[in-house]
């Protein structure tokens, strides 16, 4: 099975975190989102993972190199021109058996049988009371009829929630050169709903898979409500302190230096933070971070960032410097 993982987006939802560093490399609950996700995908076997890069991109190469072993390449998409016009630079890895990704929503499913399905390709979805900022799925008799990229109605509400499987890859280069050559395109850009649906018009069968969970990390909010979600689910972790209390669930890693403070509930503190006299609740605190006599709380705090008697919700990037007092 070969991976196709879309990473080339500015972030720009996720800033100022991500003016230094790629979305999928921002640090949740003791991970990184793109670690979160290639772990739930080993259980594919995985031939090999073509990541789409852009802004910041030698740094995903440079995490991938030196975490993961899979045979891995690297494809440059220089303009946002959207989804299907990244995986269309990929076109000529791209064959047999393949999932396309997104790396900003975390989900947990059923990937076994894929092959074994006949379908050309399997949309996984997650029912939504609102589904307008996504895309839906449309069913008749078990079957996809439509994909629908950002509907204007609440009229369906299976969402498809960016992780999809297709039986043969060409397939979808063919439908995607579709789109580019007759300039088939959703509010500016070349959307993979669009592509998937030049394929049920030309007679591929689809079916949709349902997703246990899905969380998002597009903003910060909703990377705070699936840090929440994680420590609640397996990824808490706990250190000894000085003279401090901890609340559960947390992350906290060996390596980070915590004196005189309340910890928690949900926070992760990354390797090397210092956190002194501080009080923190729903936050992350990355590498090397120092908070001093701080009152935080629904914050994000970045790699090497520092932050002195400040109260309150901050999101501040790498090398920031906040002084209170």
């Amino acid at each position: 099975m070969k991976i196709i993982l879309p990473l080339a987006g500015l972030g720009s939802r996720m800033r100022p975190q991500t003016w230094s560093r790629p979305k999928p490399l921002l640090n949740i609950a003791g991970k990184t989102v793109l670690a979160h996700v290639l772990d739930t995908l080993e259980t594919v076997g995985i031939d090999e993972v073509i990541f789409i890069i852009g802004y910041l991109g030698d740094q995903i190469k440079e995490y991938v190199d030196e975490h993961y072993d899979f045979p891995a390449r690297y494809v440059v998409q220089d303009e946002l021109k959207g989804q299907a016009h990244a995986i269309y630079l990929a076109k000529e890895y791209i064959e047999g058996p393949c999932m396309v990704v997104w790396v900003d929503t975390l989900f947990k499913a059923d990937l076994t049988g894929l092959e074994q399905t006949g379908a050309d390709f399997v949309a996984f979805i997650k029912e939504t009371e609102d589904p307008r900022r996504f895309g839906v799925a449309v069913t008749e008799n078990g079957r996809i009829v439509r994909i629908i990229e950002k509907p204007d109605t609440c009229e369906y509400h299976d969402v498809v929630v960016g992780v999809y499987y297709i039986a043969e890859g060409k397939t979808l280069i063919g439908a995607i050169d579709y789109l580019l050559e007759h300039g088939i395109k959703t509010k500016g850009e070349f959307y993979l709903a669009d592509a998937l649906q030049v394929m049920l018009n030309q007679g591929a069968h689809a079916i949709v898979r349902p997703v246990e969970i899905w969380e998002d990390c597009g903003k910060p909010d909703a990377m705070l409500q699936t840090h929440r979600y994680l420590l609640n689910n397996g990824h808490d972790q706990v250190i000894e302190t000085e003279n401090s209390v901890i609340i559960p669930p947390v992350h906290l890693v060996q390596g980070a230096c915590i004196t005189n403070s309340i910890i928690g509930p949900y926070v992760t503190i990354a390797q090397g933070a210092q956190i002194t006299g501080s009080i923190l609740q729903n936050a992350i605190v990355d590498e090397d971070a120092c908070i001093e006599n701080a009152i935080l709380k629904d914050s994000l705090i970045g790699q090497r960032a520092q932050v002195k008697g400040y109260q309150g919700q901050i999101n501040l990037g790498d090398d920031t410097k906040v002084n209170a007092d």
